[in-house]
């Protein structure tokens, strides 16, 4: 019996750990449904992406390649994440739009899985938009305010539903792993564990003062032990730098790169976190682990909206007060509300569903 190929388009390859902790999660529910796929993936780093996740892998340059894991494949996933959007760069936008077009060229059937749509600023990148996802065979897309944007960019012909983000599928982890791993760098104890997952962004420098003097408070007033988390080596340890330098007490930060059992673990041993990456957020909620979220993008907000929490600002709006006084409260609940945990199972369910919806097509 002939195995069904796959071939799997997104954001993977440079050591960002939102989008390999997605790539991690698709291929895992993906095989869940299915065990015999064969499955490449297209990859920002072909020999590292073979070596973390077991699959095959070609190189996002090089286009004979492409078409050729393409011409031979069932079906082409494009996802997850936020791939369809004009904000970060308007070059990424058309290259992944031309990894669908090569697939409807070589009559490939094409399943978004559960992306973020938008913000898509620019007129012709909207009419493009609109013009490739009209062609594809099914769309799942991670909350409401992307169908939404979809049917206002005029995409009717394609199913859309909305699932949940990829990551969310994941299950909680061993939390002795994180443990070691922290333990190397002296960090223990019983003092409250405060986890900061931070990136730069668009050049503001004015939200890194408003988080040094957060952390500052927080060991002054709480005793807490500050750690922060990178989700990209060597950006954010860059930026973590940068307030660490702005702050008058020592804080801790993780200069490593880790895996996603490895950073859900870690995201495990905090007793609150501050997260302004969307995925340092998602892993929190999957670990129960307290969390508060600072907004720079309206994934940010949506995730948030849906385990029934709100951002405390956004990057030019937080302040250390803010950020304070809802560690306190975090700290003083110790675990997840009842309302998250209930509303992170069901979206686990929902992230669970999109892998099914994806194989359904190759039946």
């Amino acid at each position: 019996m002939r195995k069904t190929k796959i071939v799997i388009s997104g954001y993977y390859g440079f050591g960002n750990a939102g989008d390999e902790a997605m790539l991690t999660a698709i291929l895992e529910s993906l095989y869940n449904e299915n065990p015999r796929l064969e499955i490449s993936v297209i990859s920002g780093n072909p020999r590292q992406t073979r070596r973390t996740h077991g699959v095959n892998a070609v190189s996002r340059l090089h286009l004979p390649l492409i078409w050729n894991a393409l011409r031979q494949c069932d079906l082409l996933i494009s996802g997850g994440g936020s791939l369809l959007q004009d904000v970060t760069s308007k070059r990424s936008l058309y290259y992944y739009l031309s990894i669908m077009r090569m697939a409807h060229w070589l009559g490939k059937k094409v399943f978004l899985y559960a992306q973020g749509i938008g913000p898509l600023n620019r007129a012709h990148a909207r009419a493009t938009v609109a013009t490739v996802l009209n062609r594809c065979d099914y769309i799942t897309v991670r909350d409401q305010k992307s169908a939404n944007l979809l049917q206002e960019l005029g995409v009717v012909r394609p199913p859309v539903r909305v699932t949940a983000d990829a990551v969310l599928a994941m299950h909680p982890v061993d939390r002795r792993i994180g443990r070691a791993l922290l333990a190397k760098y002296g960090i223990g104890g019983v003092a409250p564990k405060v986890g900061i997952y931070v990136r730069n962004w668009r050049n503001d420098e004015n939200y890194k003062t408003v988080f040094a003097q957060a952390a500052d408070s927080l060991i002054d007033e709480q005793g807490c032990k500050v750690i922060f988390v990178p989700m990209q080596v060597p950006d954010d340890v860059a930026a973590a730098r940068d307030i660490q330098a702005k702050m008058k007490h020592s804080a801790t930060v993780l200069e490593d790169s880790y895996t996603t059992a490895e950073m859900m673990s870690i995201a495990g041993n905090m007793d609150a976190v501050i997260g302004v990456r969307l995925h340092a957020l998602v892993f929190a909620a999957l670990m129960d682990t307290p969390l508060v979220g600072v907004s720079y993008d309206p994934k940010v907000d949506s995730f948030l909206h849906m385990i029934g929490e709100s951002p405390r600002g956004n990057l030019q709006t937080v302040s250390p007060e803010i950020l304070v006084n809802a560690i306190r409260e975090k700290l003083h609940l110790q675990k997840q509300e009842e309302h998250v945990r209930r509303a992170v199972s069901e979206l686990r369910y929902q992230s669970e569903l999109t892998a099914e919806l994806a194989l359904a097509l190759c039946k």
